[in-house]
């Protein structure tokens, strides 16, 4: 089974990318972020065509996350499950696909430290891990993907000298992301990697792609029984190229279920 996660910055814009990567690269689970859609808009007969189910959570301009599949789709949920007020952004939908109960989530981006925003954040990771605990169990195939917000250490950003005080990188981001994680994840692809310099988004300003100045910051995120069926994970560069693209580009997983 493929599992991938792709932040597309608008699915509209995007489409035909989209198309173009699903012919390619064959996922059997896609987890979408930021289609910038509505409900109403998503194009679900578009991916039937292509074989996929599919169920998404949107808003219209902003956010937006969707999960499509090959493999079966059921148990969908949109938002938190952690008993608390619904979240008011569209950011994180959750399904069962494939025997692998998987969630796509797009981590506020929190806009500069100590803003409102950046406490959100904070917080939302607080119920990503309450919304785990509410509707799984670490002990099954658990996999959570989408863009975190988070570079999860230095090797994940391209200049971690740089004192300026910034999102993404803060000591406080870091240990929220790693409680999240001590619930039962693990970083797919640092099992299989341990460079620096392999990222996941690269601004669209000053060339930032062709000098490599990235983050990593596009996560799969495994339980146990997930990280030891899998074979092969790759942060597919390719697809930040050619026309059109999304400042992300796609990280995938194969794995033997």
């Amino acid at each position: 089974m493929r599992i991938a996660t792709w932040n597309v910055n608008s699915l509209n814009a995007r489409l035909e990318r989209v198309d173009e990567w699903l012919d390619y690269a064959e996922p059997d689970v896609l987890l979408l972020q930021e289609t910038k859609m509505a409900d109403g808009q998503f194009p679900h007969l578009h991916f039937d065509a292509q074989g996929y189910e599919s169920a998404h959570h949107g808003q219209g301009r902003w956010n937006g996350v969707a999960i499509l599949s090959k493999v079966g789709l059921s148990d969908v949920v949109a938002g938190f499950a952690d008993g608390r007020e619904p979240d008011p952004d569209a950011r994180i939908v959750s399904a069962r696909c494939g025997g692998v109960a998987v969630s796509s989530a797009y981590v506020p981006n929190g806009r500069e430290v100590d803003h409102e925003h950046y406490h959100y954040k904070l917080d939302w990771l607080g119920r990503l891990r309450a919304h785990l605990e509410a509707t799984c169990d670490p002990a099954e195939p658990v996999l959570v993907g989408g863009d975190f917000n988070v570079c999860p250490d230095d090797r994940d950003v391209w200049d971690p000298q740089n004192t300026e005080p910034r999102t993404h990188v803060t000591q406080r981001e870091r240990d929220a992301l790693a409680d999240v994680c001590e619930w039962g994840l693990r970083d797919i692809f640092r099992e299989h990697y341990d460079d620096d310099g392999m990222y996941s988004w690269w601004d669209y300003r000053d060339g930032a792609f062709y000098k490599r100045h990235g983050l990593r910051i596009d996560l799969l995120l495994g339980t146990e029984s997930v990280v030891a069926a899998t074979q092969f994970c790759l942060i597919d560069r390719n697809a930040r190229k050619g026309n059109k693209p999304s400042d992300h580009t796609p990280v995938f997983a194969d794995l033997a279920l």
